[in-house]
């Protein structure tokens, strides 16, 4: 017989009904599910999750669901777009989302909670560059009770406890958050006696109160009220809850309401290489420690943020041909060009301070010279390093430094190693170290070996390296200024991280870019492309430990070719320029589709399509001779080109040959273009990894192989080219960049900038502003195909605007470079039909700048030589030498100085006052002051600016710039 005793002491398990509800929009075939860390809302597992069910309010489309759990239950969750086989579509960016159950909620009670959708601009705020640098002091309020706490007791079946949770990231010292409403416990509308708020921690403020049931619909809004008494009310129309005032309805409501409706915070930064800048103490370069001096100067100018070109080492030609700063020899290694020599010890001695000082005056020249600084800065580092290797090395500093950074920096400083060793980069070419593995680096790298002192020197270099930008990147941040990286979207071939982890690249094919703005026959960068599918099978470990590193020194950083993640544009390894190439993934054309078109002959479509007349007309009474070293006629009047030179590479290789024989007088240039044009002279490229897949090449219309087809084909083609380049890869693209870039944005909390310029897909933009990634917009590279001119007035939020990058000319030299663009806009930017001076005087740049920081875009970041450019003294130099990269020259020499010392600008207080009070003028908020924040005042298209007597007058600009001549 059962003692029912034994269970006497046993309470009633308590339950609590929690209902999950969120407005948003779907297509046809997707849902709603919630997911979580507990197995009730699948334990992570989307496909086990809670599936909502959607229903209207008014012209609203809710998403809602319910479970029942015990009181105390806590959990994390998330939202995500499924489709009807739960397969993941879309998700939240941002934080977890955490349910905490009120304290002492009864059981049967019914807990609401009224969650909107977190789009990836949500999370911008908590980005280190934010809440680390430019809302620093926000992070430093006192809590004021714990996350989720709810202060109040429900007494009445016939009220609510509504919980009101607003993100309020940035707010004076001294102001509180309140929420007013229609509602007596919600002050009526006056701030005063309205519903304060609590800090609950990671900018977070929440507050409670009994609203009875009769009192809905609720309308509220919430507000800033500062210590003086002064407060600002939230923009946008009033916010709503209603309830369902059954006895069914709830008895808990939790608003989470997202971020405070403010005008969006918008700011300005100055773009410059680090090897451009200029300091009275640098030695032939600018070198880390330098940024503390343009930290100085961007503050003075108004300017939040401080971008710089890539930084890692590039040694990988030991010449200037490593001034490519996108070209790494490691991803992780710092360049020990920006070494500060003088910092490298406290007790050096005076001949070899007298030797800095020599190579300091001797290298001060107009521009850098990459291989005397290379070969100074490590000659006298390693003298240095001698005098104190024993103390350094055995300091628990560098102790510390070498224990975190082991994983790359042993194997950086074994190739450096092998490198001078062998005297080539190209680890093919180490005999039994081609080939990477953990013992011979152990080998390598040992305290035993012969030298060690030359391993140590490399470690020597990084740790003063780690040193010195650590020491900049704080005092930036102590500035209130963001310090912007550069990620590149490429390694070199011959580099550490290709020799450690070949798995992880093509190595037989090199990425570029198509035919854009930059170069009419696309672009080879030579760098091998990605094995994605290799690197996914760690989660993309090696890239997070990128981003990891940079997010040791940077709070923001650029992503370079941010198409690269969707889709690169993947050449043969013997292709030399960027035009017969493949987008990679993508879907090719199979050889049964084709044949299905009426297509066949592919070996026409294919090979080099070579006429007798072709050549007649390229080389002229030379096509002889030509013919006869390069050609082979198969048939009669038609040429294939020879095994010896069927590539671009082969072509050149042997037409150089020919030349430095004197067998050819021609000009060398002019022949290889000639003959490259008929090797490319194409209409299908074939697969080289699956012979019947093809893929149309880029501008094939361009091609005689395509003018000499009939009509019908020509029509096929066209059909099928616009197919390829434009429709059929866009959800394997946005499929692709949905599984790189979260690794990326998720691996570190940097503020990430995306590169989005070029031949952009169409599924592009919406990726990067559901993963809140901020675009590129160049005003003379617009993105509208209909517009010659970017209209910076309708830019989007979620951009960075600048004149002029630096793969382009400054705004000087294309002023002054392109006569017809210059007319064009002056006409339709400007809205003059007069004669636009020929030079581009400080008034045209004072008017293309208010014209950028006057934009919506989050950040409008100029480049220093145009904002020098404000002042006739700093443009004596030829504007076409301020150019920092041709992007048509695979070859160019990265070398540009400004000539001007940082020292000598933090003086010129007429050109940042001119700055500061042009960013001040446009609301954007700069260190030290938080500017106002009105209504952006839409810019007009054109402004009528053309005064009496022929002046250019521009309308609210600074006195002292008055009017521009009439040329």
């Amino acid at each position: 017989m059962v003692n029912l005793g034994l269970f006497s002491e046993i309470k009633p398990l308590v339950s609590v009904n929690v209902r999950f509800r969120i407005p948003y929009y779907t297509q046809w075939g997707q849902s709603l599910v919630v997911c979580g860390s507990v197995p009730v809302l699948g334990s992570g597992n989307v496909k086990k999750g809670l599936l909502l069910t959607p229903f209207h309010e008014g012209d609203v489309l809710i998403w809602g669901g319910s479970l029942t759990v015990p009181a105390g239950f806590q959990c994390e969750y998330n939202y995500y777009v499924v489709d009807d086989d739960k397969n993941i579509l879309r998700w939240e960016v941002g934080n977890k989302r955490k349910l905490m159950l009120p304290e002492g909620v009864e059981s049967g009670k019914v807990v609401e909670l009224h969650d909107l959708w977190q789009n990836g601009s949500d999370s911008l705020p908590f980005k280190s560059a934010f809440k680390n640098v430019i809302f620093r002091k926000s992070s430093t309020l006192a809590i004021e009770k714990s996350l989720g706490a709810i202060q109040n007791k429900l007494d009445h079946d016939d009220s609510v406890i509504v919980q009101f949770k607003i993100c309020c990231p940035n707010i004076a010292e001294g102001s509180s958050i309140y929420v007013i409403g229609s509602y007596g416990e919600l002050g009526k509308w006056k701030v005063q006696d309205g519903l304060k708020l609590n800090y609950t921690g990671e900018s977070v403020w929440e507050g409670d109160c009994v609203v009875p049931k009769a009192a809905f619909p609720l309308k509220y809004k919430y507000c800033k009220y500062g210590k003086n008494g002064k407060f600002s009310l939230e923009y946008g129309s009033n916010r709503e809850v209603t309830v369902d005032i059954s006895a069914s309805g709830p008895n808990y409501i939790i608003l989470s309401d997202g971020l405070m409706r403010e005008m969006p915070w918008r700011g300005a930064g100055v773009a410059i290489p680090m090897f451009s800048v200029r300091s009275e103490d640098d030695v032939g370069v600018g070198e880390f420690v330098d940024l503390k001096l343009v930290a100085d100067w961007a503050v003075d100018s108004g300017f939040h943020l401080l971008q710089l070109l890539p930084i890692n080492d590039t040694s990988v030609h030991k010449m200037w041909w490593d001034s490519y700063p996108y070209s790494s020899l490691s991803v992780f290694a710092l360049h020990p060009l920006y070494l500060r020599l003088q910092r490298l010890s406290d007790n050096i001695p005076d001949d070899i301070n007298q030797e800095i000082h020599k190579a300091k005056l001797e290298l001060d020249g107009k521009n850098v010279d990459y291989e005397a600084t290379m070969t100074t800065k490590l000659s006298i580092s390693k003298k240095i390093f001698d005098l104190e290797k024993d103390l350094i090395l055995n300091s628990d500093s560098f102790k510390n430094f070498l224990s975190k950074n082991e994983e790359w920096l042993k194997p950086y400083a074994a190739f450096c190693f092998l490198r001078d060793f062998f005297e080539t980069s190209d680890h093919s070419q180490w005999g039994t170290f081609s080939k990477f593995s953990k013992d011979k680096l152990d080998k390598l790298v040992s305290k035993d070996s012969f030298h060690y002192d030359i391993i140590c020197f490399h470690y020597y270099i990084q740790y003063h390296l780690h040193l010195q930008l650590s020491e900049a990147a704080e005092y930036a941040k102590e500035k209130g200024v963001v310090l912007k990286g550069d990620l590149p979207i490429g390694v070199d071939r011959n580099s550490v991280d290709t020799w450690v982890y070949p798995n992880l690249f093509r190595m037989n094919t090199s990425t570029g870019a198509p035919p854009d703005y930059f170069d009419k026959n696309g672009q080879n960068w030579g760098f091998p492309t990605y094995n994605w599918e290799e690197m996914s099978k760690d989660n993309y470990a090696w890239w997070r430990a990128r981003l990891s590193q940079m997010g040791n020194y940077f709070t923001a950083y650029r992503i370079d070719h941010i198409l690269g993640f969707f889709r690169i544009w993947e050449l043969p390894e013997h292709a030399m320029t960027g035009l017969v190439g493949k987008f990679r993934p993508s879907i090719p054309l199979s050889q049964e589709e084709l044949e299905k078109e009426g297509i066949w002959d592919f070996d026409r479509l294919s090979k080099p399509y070579i006429l007798q007349e072709f050549l007649e007309e390229k080389f002229g009474p030379l096509w002889t001779v030509i013919a006869s070293y390069f050609m082979n006629e198969f048939k009669k009047s038609h040429y294939e080109f020879k095994d010896d030179c069927n590539t671009e590479k082969k072509i050149a290789a042997k037409l150089k040959s020919l030349i430095e024989k004197k067998l050819l007088l021609e000009n060398e240039g002019k022949l290889r273009r000639d003959l490259f044009d008929l090797v490319q002279n194409i209409v299908l490229i074939r697969d080289p990894e699956n012979t019947r897949s093809f893929y149309p090449r880029f501008n094939l219309e361009d091609t005689s192989s395509f003018k000499d087809l009939d009509e019908n084909s020509k029509n096929i083609f066209r059909r099928l080219y616009y197919d390829y380049y434009f429709h059929r890869q866009e959800t394997l693209w946005r499929q692709n960049a949905m599984k790189t870039l979260p690794a990326l944005l998720n691996s570190s909390d940097m503020l990430a900038c995306g590169e989005d310029l070029g031949l952009i897909p169409s599924c592009v933009h919406p990726v990067m502003q559901e993963l809140g990634l901020i675009g590129l917009r160049i005003q003379r590279m617009p993105s509208e195909a209909d517009l010659e001119f970017g209209i910076p007035s309708q830019y989007d939020y979620m951009t960075v605007c600048a004149p002029s990058c630096h793969d382009c000319s400054t705004l000087r030299a294309w002023w002054e470079e392109d006569e017809d663009r210059r007319r064009s806009f002056f006409k339709t930017m400007v809205g003059s039909d007069s004669l636009p001076p020929k030079q581009c005087v400080p008034e045209i740049v004072y008017f293309v700048l208010r014209q950028h920081v006057e934009s919506p875009s989050m950040w409008a970041i100029f480049p220093l030589q145009d904002l020098l450019a404000l002042k006739e003294q700093y443009t004596t130099r030829p504007a076409v030498e301020e150019t920092i990269n041709d992007p048509t020259n695979p070859k160019h020499y990265w070398r540009f100085r400004v000539h001007v010392t940082m020292e000598s600008l933090l003086k010129d207080t007429e050109l940042t006052t001119t700055i500061k009070e042009l960013v001040y003028a446009s609301a954007r908020s700069y260190p030290g002051r938080e500017a106002p924040q009105p209504e952006i005042a839409a810019v007009p298209q054109k402004q009528q600016i053309v005064g009496e007597q022929g002046k250019i007058i521009l309308p609210n600009q600074d006195p002292k710039i008055t009017s521009i001549a009439v040329l």
